[in-house]
Formats: structure tokens, C-alpha cells, sequence
């Protein structure tokens, strides 16, 4: 069905500034709550690169009818590479540029001003992803940031409090604003480095450069399992598991105890001779007929799959001259940007992808290599196509696919085998109000 999908002009959303000036703001991440995925009010809450978030109900609408009333929040000053929903939608939780990472509700008795209820600290440079157990709701979460570590929070603690400095907007610029931040209850320093000391870069006598740091890119719990984490890197394709239960590593006098990897997984970038190993982006596990296994989105422009809960990879053992039903590509597809993400479809059966050229998104079913389907072809990709520019964060609710791209717009995609006929029909009409998906 999702080869039928089409989207409409109104189906289109901007997020202005926040100092309401007439310019738009790029949207960096975007998530549909819980409840949108189950088929419920379909709230997508849009970041962007201002620290702002944009709560929208983007529930079809007439030609003719407004767009519903937003809730706009600015718990940030500097741009937000990742937000979540809490397990029952009550919180947000947002991973910023600002080294932080900060709590929000979007309860109708509150006011924006007040709607941050924690702010965390506990990263060193950019927060680049953040994952809410399931087990906990609305509790216990875990961020990885661009200084390699992961930091793993329970908003229940309060003695671990400490006073920060946040920047704030106002009138004459920005001023600073005291507040309490909460500490992690568990750190891992350095999750993806291999032990080995780094190695200065640059010339000597110079300015010797420090390597640059492994950055947590993505992290997953594994389901049914809610002390198991599954974390990626910026440096290649290893994924490692956490057990964060029981740090494994000894506790002295100098040092708090580190877990350490209780897994760790081959890297299927390197595999078919590939000269170096690729990063990845974006972890997602499978459900209903994808269950079982585990996406990650490389910077190879491949969609890798593991094996859960081992890490095996299930991708890259073929040889070149036959295709991999379990990595996911297209001729077209580009995804050597870590800003492009992937996302599932709630029923498990399809995963889209950004890229970062020409406004292009990439759909897959995956429900067929997980049912035993083989084949020496491709998987058939669908392509949408209504933006301009890198399509990177992007996510689904039921029924409905939502993409944001450079061109500060987000649109939403829905399947409707009618809709699409007619745009096929009479395309040089239909253009001027739709985009529909193309089989590549």
C-alpha cells in the first residue's frame, strides 16, 4: 500500500522563528507520539535548529480548513538534534546543542514559560540521541552525545541536583538564567573506543590536534529486555550491547565502576571489500513481521540488519555480482550525512529513509526478508519526492509518514491508491497540488 502514497499541499508545515520574524527555521528532528502511532491523534512534534519545539496535529485536512492551534516550547537556545515522546506521551525529552538535555510536559494547565521539569547535564559536547526505557514511563531514559559517552538518567533521583547556567531569549538578546540540573546515575565514558590510545593529528610543532572522539550516534532498547542497550557509533558499524544492571568493571577510590560491553558486533560496512568502515546513524528494532531483527542505517548509503539479540549481521555476506536481501539500498539513495535517519512503519513492515540529495525519501519492505523471502534482486525501493534539498529526520504514525528536509518544510505522506491513480492520470495537474511516490 505504501507504493500508493501521495501528499497534498496542505499537508506541508513550517516552523517559524522564534523571535517571529517572517523567516522559517529548519527542522532537525521530528517524532509522532505513541498514541499517533496507534492510530490516535497524530501529534508530531517537530525540533529545529533554534532550540524550539512545534507540537502539530497534522490530521488530514480540506483545502479550505486552517491548520489546528500548535503548542510551541523553547527549552533550548542552540539547535535539537533528537526528540521522544515518553512511553505514555506526558514528556519530551529533547537532546540539544547545548550540551543538554531537557525534560518538558505538554500538560494543558501548564504554560510554556514552565513547561521544563528537568534539565540534564551530564555530556561534554552536543547530545545527539536520546531513548526512553519502556519499563520506566516517563522516568528512566539514556542520551549519547557527540563526546562518546552515554549517560543514563532516572528523573526520580533528586539528590543528584546541581545549580546551571541556561541561556534564555529575550528582547535584547540572551540572558542568563540560573536553574537546578539533574546528574546521570550511571556514565560510560568513551562507549566506542577500542582501548587503543589516540593519535594526535597534524604536523609537529603545529598545534597537534586530538583525534576526534567517537560520537554515540543512536541507541535502542532492545524489546522485552529494558536493561539492555544497543548503542552505535560515528566511527564505523560496530554495535555494542549494554547490560546496565551491573557495571562490570571494578570500582576504586579514583574511579566510579563502567559497565563494559557485554556484546559486541561485526562491522558489516567493511564487508565486500570496502576500503574503510562507515558510520551509523540510526538503530531501529523490528516489530510484527520485522520482529527479531535490528536496522542501522549506514553512512555506506546501505540500511544494515542484525540479528537479535546476538548482533549478528545478517547483511554483506554476498558477494558483489548478487544482491543482499537483508541491506537495504537504491542507486539513488545517499545517506553520507549524519542527519539523515531512518524510521518504521507501527505495523513492522516498512522503513523509510532520508537522503541527502534532492528532497528524495526511500521506502522498503523489510517484512519480507524476516518471513523467509529470498531473492538475487533488490528489494524494490518506493521513492517520494516533494522537498528540495537533504531529507534527514523523519517518522511515522498510523497511516501517515512524516519528512523534514533543508527546505525548512515538513511534509506528511499518506497511502491512497485513489489519490495516486489520479495523479498518474493527469499528472501535469495534479502537480501543481500534489507529490506521489514513484517505484524504482
Amino acid at each position: 500500500l505504501q507504493s500508493f502514497v501521495s501528499s497534498h499541499k496542505s499537508d506541508v508545515y513550517n516552523c517559524h522563528s522564534v523571535d517571529e520574524t517572517s523567516y522559517n527555521t529548519l527542522p532537525y528532528a521530528c517524532a509522532y507520539s505513541h498514541s499517533a502511532k496507534s492510530g490516535q491523534t497524530p501529534l508530531l512534534a517537530i525540533a529545529t535548529e533554534q532550540g524550539s519545539i512545534h507540537v502539530v496535529n497534522t490530521r488530514t485536512r480540506r483545502d479550505w480548513e486552517c491548520e489546528p492551534p500548535r503548542t510551541v516550547l523553547t527549552p533550548h537556545a542552540n539547535g535539537v538534534f533528537d526528540i521522544k515522546w515518553s512511553p505514555s506521551d506526558k514528556l519530551l525529552a529533547t537532546a540539544s546543542g547545548d550540551h543538554s538535555v531537557r525534560i518538558s510536559t505538554l500538560a494543558p494547565d501548564v504554560s510554556p514559560e514552565d513547561s521544563i521539569l528537568h534539565v540534564l547535564h551530564g555530556h561534554t559536547g552536543t547530545v545527539k540521541c536520546v531513548a526512553w526505557n519502556p519499563a520506566y514511563d516517563g522516568e528512566v531514559l539514556c542520551t549519547g552525545g557527540r563526546d562518546g559517552g552515554i549517560c543514563v538518567w532516572d528523573l526520580r533521583v533528586g539528590e543528584r541536583r546541581t545549580s546551571t547556567r541556561r541561556m534564555t531569549r529575550s528582547g535584547a538578546g540572551y540572558e542568563a538564567e540560573e536553574s537546578e540540573a539533574l546528574q546521570p546515575v550511571l556514565s560510560i565514558p568513551g562507549a566506542h573506543e577500542d582501548g587503543k590510545p589516540s593519535k594526535p593529528r597534524g604536523r609537529k610543532g603545529k598545534g597537534m590536534l586530538a583525534a576526534a572522539m567517537r560520537s554515540i550516534t543512536s541507541l535502542a532498547y532492545i524489546p522485552g529486555c529494558p536493561h539492555t542497550l544497543v548503542s552505535s557509533g560515528s566511527y564505523d558499524g560496530v554495535l555494542r550491547q549494554w547490560d546496565l544492571r551491573l557495571p562490570t568493571s571494578k570500582k576504586t577510590a579514583k574511579s566510579k565502576a563502567v559497565p563494559r560491553p557485554v556484546l559486541t558486533s561485526a562491522d558489516p560496512t567493511t564487508f565486500q571489500g570496502s576500503r574503510r568502515a562507515r558510520g551509523i546513524t540510526t538503530l531501529i528494532p523490528g516489530t510484527g513481521p520485522s520482529a527479531g531483527h535490528l536496522f542501522a542505517l549506514g553512512t555506506d548509503s546501505r540500511i544494515h540488519t542484525f540479528a537479535l539479540p546476538s548482533l549478528e549481521p545478517l547483511s554483506g555476506y554476498l558477494s558483489p555480482d548478487h544482491a543482499d536481501p537483508f541491506a537495504y539500498t537504491h542507486m539513488q539513495m545517499q545517506t553520507n550525512s549524519f542527519y539523515t535517519h531512518a524510521a518504521l512503519s507501527p505495523c513492522g513492515q516498512w522503513l523509510a529513509s532520508g537522503s541527502t540529495a534532492y528532497g528524495q525519501v526511500f521506502l522498503f519492505d523489510v517484512g519480507r526478508s524476516s518471513t523467509g523471502w529470498a531473492s538475487r534482486e533488490l528489494a524494490q525501493a518506493v521513492m517520494l519526492r516533494g522537498q528540495k534539498g537533504e531529507v534527514g529526520a523523519l517518522d511515522w504514525a498510523e497511516g501517515m509518514l512524516a519528512t523534514c528536509a533543508d527546505d525548512a518544510t515538513v511534509r506528511v505522506w499518506r497511502p491512497d491508491v485513489g489519490v495516486h491513480r489520479h495523479c498518474l492520470r493527469d499528472s501535469e495537474e495534479m502537480r501543481w497540488h500534489w507529490s506521489w511516490a514513484m517505484d524504482e
